[in-house]
């Protein structure tokens, strides 16, 4: 091959490749509203723009779902090929009361599912982003990223405290 088709065949490579990091970029979302707990947590506005420069690829955070292949041990045997799919979202996978009765006949029902371990909604947050954060000496306080409601609060017992709690109990 000559040279000038050489560099013709490089120039329009690096072109496609320039092309579909932009549109792939258009697609990605600036903020992304973090609101499915929102009955005991203040929704959190999560700059999505800001995280995706700090990843290596989508994957760090999106599993295998992008197409960009997964890194993670676990993940790596079964879904080393796995074609990327539409729904990227958290919650497309991990569903946000993992204990309800639904989920748990779901589970059951489906014999051939092998994600019976996987981690609720509230689990996959914080195991990927409290991880991380703390590695990146992110915020890692609850009450940095998103405070609770006053439903938040009762459901977490906010108003004991241990004292009140010891004298409840009997425990001191």
């Amino acid at each position: 091959m000559s040279a000038k088709k050489t560099l013709t065949t490089l120039i329009m490579a690096l072109a496609l490749i320039t092309v579909g990091t932009l549109v792939a970029a258009a697609d990605m979302p600036e903020q992304v509203s973090l609101d499915t707990m929102v009955k005991y947590f203040d929704g959190v506005e999560f700059d999505h723009a800001m995280h995706a420069d700090l990843g290596e690829d989508c994957s760090t955070c999106h599993h295998h779902t992008t197409g960009t292949g997964t890194t993670d041990e676990r993940c790596i045997s079964c879904h080393a090929e796995s074609e990327e799919v539409a729904d990227v979202s958290c919650r497309s996978c991990h569903v946000t009361e993992p204990f309800s009765a639904e989920q748990i006949k779901q589970v059951a029902s489906n014999v051939y599912l092998f994600h019976i371990d996987k981690p609720g909604l509230k689990a996959a947050y914080h195991w990927n982003c409290v991880s991380c954060h703390e590695q990146m000496d992110g915020p890692t306080g609850c009450q940095d990223c998103h405070s609770r409601t006053p439903e938040g609060d009762a459901f977490y017992h906010e108003d004991a405290t241990s004292s009140s709690v010891a004298e409840a109990t009997g425990h001191e």
